[in-house]
């Protein structure tokens, strides 16, 4: 009764459009409206990266990544309302909104998803310390949660990297060659001598990398790397929104 004289006295809206939620939805943050305008990434793809057909040849685009790194995808395409609900989460101060995106992830088709770990991307300690949490982190726990599976904080990354925005794809390589290392504390997995030894000790040496945009892939790629160079044979990938590669020709 508290609760519905709350919502009648203030009603809870849209985080995007501002429209009034229903009493029935007035815990969410996105409206059914605004989440059915997200456009869904589909085929045909590149069968590795996901980045859009036609192809002609070997897909430059994820040519260089590691050869553990095996797949990733995205769920909608980064266009206006899905790039204002990544704005919210990361610069709004409303990490509630990652289980939004979450339900859009959750519907990626993941080959292997019920013995794979969740590996958030992690952020450097300065952006960390503005926000106040980890974008990737909070999207890793909330997709957790809908595919029952755990979140492991196996990657730190070792230096604050420039922001990619304006920056090309052979340059956003090498912005973030090297910033990740796989993390040596325990994490919580108590078997084996580092965690990521202990998820391939469990025969669940699968990797889900999770982040918020897919842009070229590079700091996905790195990410990958530093979890093959720590031991683990399969890393997939899943991001909520996946930008449209500007032409840098």
């Amino acid at each position: 009764m508290l609760e519905a004289l709350e919502q009648l006295l203030l009603p809870s809206e849209c985080t995007l459009c501002h429209a009034l939620l229903s009493f029935r939805n007035h815990r969410r943050l996105v409206c059914d409206v605004c989440r059915h305008r997200w456009r869904a990434v589909c085929p045909p793809w590149c069968e590795r990266c996901g980045q859009p057909e036609p192809l002609f040849g070997p897909c430059r685009l994820c040519a260089p990544w590691p050869d553990a790194f095996s797949t990733a995808r995205s769920a909608v395409w980064l266009e206006s309302g899905a790039r204002a609900a990544i704005h919210a989460l990361k610069y709004r101060g409303l990490p509630r909104v990652a289980d939004e995106l979450a339900e859009a992830v959750a519907r990626i088709p993941i080959r292997g998803r019920g013995r794979a770990w969740l590996v958030p991307v992690p952020l450097g300690p300065r952006r960390q310390r503005e926000r106040g949490y980890n974008q990737s982190e909070r999207l890793a726990r909330a997709l957790g949660r809908r595919w029952q599976r755990p979140v492991a904080d196996l990657l730190v990354r070792v230096r604050d990297t420039a922001t990619q925005t304006a920056l090309t794809p052979e340059a956003r390589l090498a912005n973030v060659a090297g910033a990740f290392r796989v993390r040596i504390s325990d994490c919580g997995l108590r078997i084996g001598r580092s965690p990521l030894e202990s998820a391939i000790h469990n025969r669940q040496s699968a990797m889900i990398l999770v982040d918020d945009v897919f842009t070229t892939g590079a700091t996905l790629a790195e990410a990958a790397r530093a979890l093959e160079q720590g031991g683990a044979t399969s890393v997939v990938a899943v991001t909520f929104g996946r930008a449209v590669i500007p032409d840098f020709t």
